[in-house]
Formats: structure tokens, sequence, C-alpha cells
């Protein structure tokens, strides 16, 4: 069978920041996932827009969620908010973020963490017993060739310093993503005789959930 690997690359990492232009959402498909109309919106999968407008009883339930777009068509997408048996009609707006690439991209690894350990072992147990706990997806840590005055690197920086949650997309080859919330944790330069500086370790603490689309 021939191997199915994929090549890293292409691969690119983008860090969200102000809002675009508001789509208009024309019709509403409620169950799991929530499936949004909204013609010619020109999303791609893993974006991250914002709900406004939406009316009926359980409109609150949308409006003002930030969520991620998957399942994306033409005139259509999804996101993982479970809607079955609420109601909520159209019309109303989806805002997305706009996103920033992070130039000069050398390598990444990360999503790296474990949930935790529940014991569960009492006097009656025969041997220890454990319950998973909470999901924790760890880190994302990245390599990039410095560029003091590419945007997506100075936003990292930015947010370092304020030490704000951003969202992150890291796009594939393949054009799956995985976007998540993370704060940046350090923001390391490196040079020496003959080398590029670098920043080498980049590292972004992952909070809550990471949204594959």
């Amino acid at each position: 069978m021939p191997s199915t690997a994929i090549s890293a690359q292409g691969s690119k990492l983008e860090i969200a920041g102000a809002a675009g232009g508001a789509k208009t959402i024309t019709a509403i498909a409620l169950g799991f996932p929530t499936i949004l109309t909204s013609t010619a919106h020109g999303f791609v999968n893993g974006d991250v827009v914002t709900l406004a407008g939406l009316t009926g009883t359980n409109a609150g339930d949308l409006n003002g969620q930030t969520v991620v777009v998957k399942n994306v068509t033409t005139n259509t997408f999804a996101f993982d908010i479970n809607t079955t048996g609420r109601t909520i009609t159209a019309a109303g707006t989806a805002t997305p973020a706009t996103w920033t690439k992070i130039e000069n991209l050398v390598s990444f690894k990360g999503f790296d963490g474990q949930a935790s350990e529940l014991d569960k072992t009492d006097l009656d147990s025969t041997a220890k017993e454990y319950a998973l706990g909470l999901q924790d997806w760890g880190s994302f840590t990245f390599d990039v060739n410095r560029d003091m005055n590419d945007a997506g690197q100075q936003a990292i920086d930015a947010s370092k310093r304020a030490g704000t949650v951003k969202t992150y997309k890291l796009t594939l080859p393949n054009n799956k993503t995985k976007t998540f919330d993370a704060y940046a944790k350090n923001s390391p330069l490196e040079g020496g005789v003959d080398q590029l500086l670098k920043s080498t370790g980049v590292t972004l603490r992952i909070t809550g959930d990471v949204t594959d689309a």
C-alpha cells in the first residue's frame, strides 16, 4: 500500500486580529452542528466569526458567540454548538476575524498536553482505579527566522507583552486546520557568527479546546 504521509511544506500559522466585514445570515438549520446560510460568504474552514442579530426565543444562545467555521460550502458553513430543539431564526450577521500570517515559519510541534488522572481507588479496590479529568491540549511551539518588521511576529510580541489571549489557526498542506486560543509565553531571540537571527521555541500555552476543521 502506498504511503499516505503528508509533507509539512506549505503549512502556515496565523494569528487573529481585528474584525473584518460582517456577512449577512439568511437562514439557520438547527441541530448539531448548527448550519448557517450566507450567500458567497468567502469563509474557509478554521475561520473565526462572531454571531449577532439572530432572533427567536433562544437567540441569546448564539448572539455574541465566537465560533470556529467548519464544513464550508459556497453559501453555508457550520459550527459546533448544539441548537437541537431551540428556537432561533435568521436574519443576523457573522463577522470574521482577520488573519495575519506569521512569516518565516521553520518548524512546529504541539498539542502535547494530557488529561489529568483522577484517583478513584478505595478500600474495596483490588488494583489502582482511575478516571480521566479535563482535557489539556498543552502547548504549541514553533521556530521562525526572525523578521522585526513582520506583522505576525509583531502581534505575538504584543500579545506576550500585554498578557492577552489570542486566537491562532494552523493550516496544513491538505487544507485541514486547527484553531485554538493561546497565550504567548515567550519570544526568544538568538543569533551568532554566520547565522540568521532566529526565534527558536516560541511557546503558545493553549487555553480551552482545539477545533479541527
